[in-house]
């Protein structure tokens, strides 16, 4: 963790998980994970709508393709992503300037109280990153106060848990017959923008207006084949085996095995998901 980090208290554990192990699998595992939800990638982009004499943040920017991809839209302007996790923000950098973006920059901080410069950019972004503010109306507050006036805002965030096929078929084999608990809509979690009256109440109590929500239902891809998804959704989820003596191991792990050649095709291994492609305004004082 850098030294200083200024951290909300009810961000602290989001903290020790993408600056821990965690954090440190999606690092090794960036192609993938860029991979698995790649085609929502660029409807997100063309959201997002960069010019390219914006300055753009990018929120729980995570490995950074976002980020690289807002640089080179805004190719005289400059993008800076931000995450919890200095393992992704260290191979986000060097991606970076692997790829020659000398105006991407990137940050280890929570946007949730992280002093930016007031109105010093034109668009804020985040794929999957916001729904993990312990306090969305302060995280969305504080990126506002960065914005200038009129500036815009494009979230990718998932819709509700009945949407999706991925999240419980995966749980579903490795809990092994146990009722294990899934996400709730209580932030910090994957599914707190997935209700849009509550995404455009936080929104709204955050400064922004012309909410619009826009629904997508695109596969989510996890691996070239079920031998490399299975490895794949172990290092993601093996969590969920804890507790269970050897016998109910293996059958969570014949399940998952089970679960993931039926749903290799000619893609990979797919399964079905819904989100949100989210945009607002800032709230410009009269």
């Amino acid at each position: 963790m850098a030294i200083g980090l200024q951290i909300d208290p009810g961000n602290r554990e989001q903290l020790r998980a993408w600056d821990g192990d965690e954090g440190a699998y999606w690092a090794d595992h960036a192609a993938q994970f860029d991979r698995s939800i790649g085609a929502y990638h660029g409807p997100f982009m063309e959201a997002a709508a960069i010019r390219s004499a914006d300055h753009v943040l990018d929120v729980a920017c995570g490995t950074g393709q976002t980020t690289r991809d807002a640089a080179r839209a805004a190719s005289a302007g400059s993008a800076l992503g931000v995450d919890l996790s200095s393992r992704m923000i260290d191979y986000a950098r060097r991606q970076a300037a692997a790829e020659g973006l000398s105006n991407a920059r990137f940050e280890q901080a929570d946007a949730q109280v992280h002093p930016f410069a007031a109105l010093s950019f034109d668009v804020a972004i985040s794929r999957t990153g916001v729904m993990f503010f312990s306090d969305p109306v302060a995280g969305l507050s504080n990126v506002g106060r960065a914005l200038r006036p009129d500036g815009r805002l494009a979230l990718l965030t998932w819709q509700p848990l009945h949407r999706q096929e991925w999240l419980p078929s995966l749980a579903g084999a490795l809990a092994a017959g146990r009722d294990l608990p899934l996400p709730s809509t209580n932030p910090p979690s994957p599914f707190s923008f997935s209700e849009p009256d509550a995404v455009r109440n936080m929104l709204g109590q955050a400064g922004f207006r012309d909410v619009e929500l826009g629904g997508f239902e695109e596969s989510m891809h996890f691996g070239a084949n079920a031998e490399g998804a299975y490895q794949f959704v172990l290092g993601l989820m093996g969590w969920m085996l804890q507790g269970l003596d050897e016998a109910r191991r293996a059958q969570a792990l014949e399940a998952l095995r089970a679960v993931l050649t039926a749903h290799e095709g000619p893609e990979g291994v797919t399964f079905g998901s819904a989100a949100w492609l989210i945009t607002a305004r800032k709230e410009t004082p009269r």
